[in-house]
């Protein structure tokens, strides 16, 4: 049977790599999604957002390390293993998808606080870290400046 996109032994499925008119692009390590195996209430939230995001502005929203296939070990990332948790790049003035501090000039604190505002507005959301205080409702962490993390509650039943 051909497998349209690829599922680990937990039944994660990969997060799609590039599908057409998607409103996000993926990056992160190892490459080529190998550590983007999201659960599926994870992945349904990611849609969602991208979804609405896409009603309100143009650029692309960059999805980054989630989980390795099976949840293993996955070296710089210790809370990626359960498939809850979501690496999300910043928004640029310049609309190039590749990463930007939050000390850069570049950086697009208005839109990069509209987005995490829409990741919260679905009850899954557990906590979003982030280094930018002035946004509201984010819990800074270290190593933290370039992107955001988003993790979802536990599963529902």
């Amino acid at each position: 049977m051909l497998e349209l996109q690829p599922k680990d032994s937990r039944g994660y499925f990969n997060l799609p790599q590039l599908p057409e008119g998607a409103a996000y692009y993926t990056y992160g390590t190892p490459p080529l999604g190998a550590g983007q195996y999201a659960h599926p209430q994870l992945l349904s939230l990611l849609f969602m957002v991208e979804r609405q995001w896409q009603s309100i502005d143009s650029r692309k929203i960059g999805f980054g390390n989630i989980s390795l296939a099976g949840g293993v070990r996955y070296s710089g990332h210790n809370s990626h293993r359960s498939g809850r948790d979501i690496d999300v790049r910043l928004l640029r003035k310049d609309r190039k998808e590749i990463a930007v501090t939050r000390f850069d000039a570049q950086y697009d604190r208005d839109a990069t606080a509209q987005l995490i505002s829409i990741f919260f507005e679905f009850s899954d959301i557990e906590i979003i870290y982030f280094n930018d205080r002035t946004i509201p409702r984010i819990r800074p962490l270290i190593r933290h400046d370039d992107h955001f993390h988003v993790s979802i509650k536990s599963p529902r039943g």
